[in-house]
């Protein structure tokens, strides 16, 4: 008698030279002797769906041929059955036959879309790469300042945090830069200027920074208040920003109005990372990038099927993809007290000026130490001379050459 036993390697043949006497036990053993799979790896069903069992325990579930005394011929094995053969970490191939692979419908041949929504998977990350987020209190003041006072959290406003990751993935933001936005109520629009950026750039490197996250605030008027942490526009943007960071210690962070127990409304920050499969998805092109003003903000959509749990869907909660991060707080090495770049008052030299009158009670190395005034100043000076060196002067807080203030003191006075 001929037996067909089918796996995912393919269709394979076993002759019983007894079927009237053969049990289950004796197809094991012929199996192992002509197909060189041991007893102990087989699990065996007439039901085709074993193929589709992903772990011993899966197919453990599948008992139909468990009882190795059973006859074949009391089971329905007759000549020219099929009989289901699972098997687990043991490599073979099948010379001439095609391999099997799981899918919706036995037999069908996998899609492309159908091993893509079996792969991705999306879940909750319990945790970070970043340990905690430490703010410097003067940046962190001077950005809550600005939109709770001038903007009223009115729309919404963001900014690249730069600082040191240390040990342990604890991550200090010691300033925060303001690129060229508009903002309106639900969204954030960067008109990042290139040549700026590579000024800040210069700047971080010479005091030993680098960027490390973003911040933004949410407006007291989006849409959906209060029913979602993070939107989709907002998931997206964090996902594009946090693969442009090319740090895994990358922090989103976040400012907005909430009512404390008096009714009164208070300045509140968190603090997240994207988790490494809001990331993945986003840079394998998986998110839905444009986002309607109909739709539901509370969720992303996947352009592809994803399983989330148990379930394959293009609809995932934006709370899959965020990873709270712990906030503390510390006195950095530079000041926040210049007047901060691309905000509605355009920093001007009459603004060095003015600085350089109110601090002239402190050493000239306390006076230059804020990144707001070396960006000023990087638009006039060498940028790959004069500010690697005055910036050398603010990390070890050391004299500024004469010859660097009197050139700093002329461009002041020109604004008289």
């Amino acid at each position: 008698m001929l037996v067909r036993v089918r796996s995912r390697d393919g269709l394979e043949r076993v002759s019983i030279p007894d079927p009237s006497r053969a049990t289950v036990s004796t197809l094991k053993s012929l199996i192992q002797a002509q197909l060189a799979v041991p007893v102990s790896a087989q699990f065996l069903s007439l039901n085709r769906d074993l193929l589709l069992a992903k772990t011993p325990a899966d197919a453990l579930c599948f008992s139909d041929l468990s009882d190795p005394a059973a006859l074949l011929s009391s089971l329905g094995v007759a000549h020219g059955s099929v009989v289901f053969l699972s098997y687990f970490d043991l490599p073979r191939s099948v010379s001439g036959a095609p391999p099997i692979t799981p899918s919706g419908s036995f037999g069908r041949k996998m899609t492309m879309d159908d091993l893509i929504a079996r792969q991705v998977r999306v879940s909750r990350q319990e945790t970070p790469h970043c340990d905690t987020a430490s703010f410097d209190r003067d940046a962190a003041n001077a950005f809550q300042l600005y939109v709770n006072e001038t903007l009223a959290f009115a729309v919404k406003r963001g900014g690249f945090m730069y600082g040191r990751v240390e040990d342990g993935g604890v991550v200090f933001v010691d300033f925060i830069y303001e690129p060229p936005q508009q903002g309106t109520e639900d969204s954030l629009f960067l008109l990042r200027d290139p040549d700026e950026e590579a000024f800040v750039e210069a700047i971080a490197d010479g005091l030993g920074m680098r960027r490390v996250g973003f911040v933004f605030t949410q407006s007291v008027g989006r849409t959906g208040k209060g029913e979602y942490t993070l939107s989709a526009r907002e998931v997206l943007q964090a996902a594009e920003l946090h693969a442009e960071g090319g740090i895994e210690e990358w922090v989103t962070a976040l400012v907005k109005l909430e009512v404390n127990e008096d009714g009164a409304a208070d300045v509140h920050f968190e603090a997240f990372q994207m988790s490494d499969n809001c990331v993945k998805l986003f840079k394998d092109g998986l998110f839905v990038t444009e986002i309607g003003d109909d739709d539901n903000p509370r969720v992303s959509r996947m352009k592809k099927d994803v399983v989330v749990g148990v379930k394959d869907t293009r609809e995932v909660d934006n709370d899959f993809f965020l990873v709270p991060v712990k906030i503390s707080d510390h006195q950095g090495p530079l000041s926040t007290s210049f007047p901060v770049e691309n905000r509605i008052t355009t920093v001007t030299m009459r603004a060095l000026k003015n600085h350089l009158d109110r601090t002239k009670h402190l050493p000239f190395v306390k006076r230059i130490s804020d990144f707001h005034l070396l960006l000023l100043l990087a638009r006039y000076l060498d940028v790959n001379a004069d500010i690697p060196a005055l910036t050398e002067c603010v990390v070890g807080q050391t004299p500024v050459p004469e010859g660097y203030q009197l050139l700093i003191d002329s461009l002041a006075a020109a604004a008289s």
